[in-house]
């Protein structure tokens, strides 16, 4: 016997026992059991309560009221979405607009350029990759002038320095000052990849100043747009390019 038909026998109380399925039903599963009856009644009720305080609300609701979501959301999809408002501006806020985005964009322009001309300066544009390298042609009247010739002795400085194309002292300077700077060869590794960071840098700043220059462009053409003057576009906007429109000649008074 059950601990819990035990439990029953001594209160005197009749045990509950579940009902069992007709042959016939077997197929279905168990029945189901009364607490679950009981969740099942009370979210039905749950409901029917929700329907009938809605059925209600509707009742009494005005049918002239007016509020401004009737007008601002539209059904996509199934799904209400809000519009969103558009902006009203005149055609002179617009013109006022461009002219500032305009002036912000070009004085950024103008910071750049400053930088570039700066580091320039700095680097003077020595061992610039892209650049044509330097060429110092000597002339002579003989074959026997070529074969004798001596660079170092010709430019005046030893043959350790003829490589360089800039801080290139000459033997007399040498004589009466030190050489200047760096030489060891780790030393000067470093400092070759200092400089080639400073014209990654420069590059970088010139290609954001030519980027800067194009959006200018574009705001202005599309400022010029705004005007009603009859125009055409000759050529397409491209990444590098505004667009080029050709308007009508209009006499100014």
């Amino acid at each position: 016997m059950s601990a819990a038909f035990r439990k029953a026998a001594k209160s005197g109380q009749r045990p509950h026992r579940e009902r069992a399925q007709p042959a016939a039903r077997r197929r279905l599963g168990l029945l189901e059991k009364k607490k679950d009856y009981r969740l099942r009644a009370d979210d039905y009720h749950k409901k029917q309560n929700a329907l009938r305080a809605l059925q209600k609300k509707a009742l009494d609701k005005n049918p002239d009221e007016f509020y401004f979501k009737m007008i601002r959301s539209e059904l996509q999809d199934g799904v209400h979405t809000i519009k969103q408002p558009k902006d009203e501006v005149t055609p002179e806020q617009v013109k006022l607009m461009r002219t500032q985005d305009i002036k912000y964009v070009e004085m950024k322009r103008v910071a750049e350029a400053k930088k570039i001309e700066r580091l320039k300066s700095e680097l003077h544009l020595l061992d610039a990759e892209g650049k044509s390298p330097n060429k110092h042609v000597f002339f002579f009247d003989t074959k026997k002038e070529v074969q004798e010739f001596d660079i170092a002795a010709h430019l005046d400085t030893v043959p350790e320095l003829v490589g360089r194309v800039y801080n290139r002292p000459t033997i007399a300077t040498l004589q009466k000052e030190s050489l200047k700077g760096a030489t060891e060869p780790a030393h000067l590794k470093k400092l070759a990849q200092q400089r080639k960071n400073q014209y990654d840098l420069l590059k970088q700043r010139i290609e954001r100043e030519k980027a800067m220059f194009v959006v200018a462009q574009k705001i202005q053409t599309r400022k010029d747009l705004l005007d009603k003057t009859h125009k055409v576009k000759v050529k397409k906007e491209t990444k590098n390019s505004p667009a080029i429109y050709k308007f009508k000649f209009q006499r100014k008074r």
